[in-house]
């Protein structure tokens, strides 16, 4: 056997551990992992000088913008942050401009994303307008419908109960899952209104219309919807103690629900808010430290599912503004979601295990990502060498992503990607990327 390419002296994780091994790549995938001596000679050889083989992460939220919000993202930059930061899928959200919502405008962008991505591109939809539209979509190969409680963004109108519960329907039917962002509109919708009346426009405001019943109510209103309708929901970005319980009781009841995390909602509380400002304002915005503290626990017992970074890039403009009902939710994340985790890793509050699991098998697993989110002899050579030792500190303004800024901006973290990998391709090295624009796959 001849291989591409083989990677000697390296640590490398599989399911049972980290052994010490190689790693032969052919024709975009993985050929071999053996010690030295019985990997296969190769076109090139590199020494990874012990440094550890992970599986490429696999981002379940990421918000990649282009077309009419391109100033704030677009897929040649948003894939040059994503392998820069060691994420070799991205999935992408559809509210964009316009909404991703047909098989037209899934067409559309996943032409655009043939043309720029450095990393593999899937796609969620949200709900069509016809009911009907739902299986071509899927067909085309979208990994889910995105619906957002809190407005409407696609075809269904959030306060129309008997059109969501036939969308869920069709979705469990078709079986895919429906994932949300939970926030109940009648809520935020009158408390917005009662602030704005009495001239609240500063951060504490913000976190009262976003607040925890809301967050809760949704998860329990699409809970039900799941329940009736057989359905697979996932609970996007999960901020609170309260939507835990929920979703933990559901999943005992029963109800196939899973659930997603990010690192700003287990690194950063509301506290941070008050310290940074507009900066660190997201949706779900940052909770207590007893929210916080829930999050961790339930990420060890194992009711969390994925750690995604909910990559929400905008312009440095929209988020300095005088009132916050003006400022726009959100921050980049795709370079920061493997050295902010590594950095708990070196610390002992997260195992490896668990990163891996929740970073790229089980977004696999859920989303069908197939051959993929695992090193295994035949699968897709996406895999990143990481220095677990290095010590660096973040800085927004060298980021890939248009939006240069962070509230981790001057943290200092544990743990680098010094090399990425995508379909066998080096694409990051030492942080510079190496490829050109076009080379990921779009993921169907």
């Amino acid at each position: 056997m001849f291989a591409d390419l083989v990677l000697k002296n390296a640590k490398v994780y599989l399911a049972d551990g980290i052994v010490e091994a190689g790693l032969a790549v052919d024709e975009g995938r993985i050929a071999s992992i053996a010690k030295e001596a019985n990997l296969p000679s190769a076109c090139e050889k590199v020494d990874l000088k012990g440094h550890l083989i992970l599986p490429g992460i696999i981002d379940a939220h990421v918000h990649l913008r282009d077309q009419g919000l391109k100033y704030k993202e677009d897929f040649f930059t948003g894939t040059c942050a994503a392998a820069s930061g060691g994420v070799t899928t991205v999935l992408d959200m559809p509210n964009n401009a316009p909404v991703t919502m047909s098989v037209d405008s899934l067409k559309e962008r996943a032409g655009i994303a043939a043309r720029n991505s450095l990393v593999n591109v899937a796609f969620y939809s949200a709900f069509p307008e016809q009911l009907e539209e739902m299986r071509d979509i899927i067909e085309f190969g979208a990994k889910g419908f995105k619906f957002f409680f809190p407005k409407q963004i696609g075809g269904v109108d959030p306060e129309d109960e008997e059109s969501l519960f036939r969308y869920f329907r069709k979705a469990a039917e078709l079986n895919v899952p429906v994932l949300i962002h939970a926030e109940d509109k009648g809520f935020f919708e009158s408390k917005f209104e009662e602030l704005k009346r009495n001239g609240r426009c500063d951060v504490s405001a913000f976190l009262e219309a976003h607040s925890v019943y809301s967050e809760v109510k949704a998860i329990k209103h699409a809970v039900e919807l799941a329940r009736m309708s057989g359905g697979h929901l996932h609970v996007c970005h999960v901020s609170a103690e309260q939507s835990m319980d929920v979703i933990s009781s559901a999943r005992q009841d029963g109800v196939n629900v899973t659930c997603e995390v990010t690192p700003h909602h287990l690194l950063l509380s509301s506290r941070e808010v008050d310290l940074l400002g507009f900066i660190a304002l997201t949706n779900p915005p940052l909770r207590s430290e007893r929210d916080q503290a829930s999050l961790w626990l339930n990420l060890e017992r194992g009711i969390v599912d994925i750690i995604a970074s909910d990559h929400a890039p905008h312009a440095l403009s929209e988020k300095k503004k005088d009132s916050v009902w003006e400022v726009a939710p959100g921050f980049p994340g795709l370079e920061t979601i493997v050295p902010l985790m590594l950095t708990q890793i070196n610390r002992g509050r997260l195992a490896l295990s668990k990163f891996v699991q929740v970073t790229s098998k089980r977004p696999a697993e859920i989303f069908r990502i197939e051959k993929r989110g695992i090193l295994k002899e035949g699968y897709f050579a996406d895999f990143i060498v990481v220095d677990m030792k290095k010590e660096w500190k973040i800085d927004s303004s060298n980021f890939c992503s248009k939006a240069k800024f962070s509230p981790f901006d001057g943290r200092t973290v544990k743990g680098k990607v010094i090399k990425t990998f995508v379909n066998g391709r080096l694409v990051m090295d030492e942080g510079e990327i190496v490829e050109k624009p076009g080379m990921g796959k779009i993921i169907r």
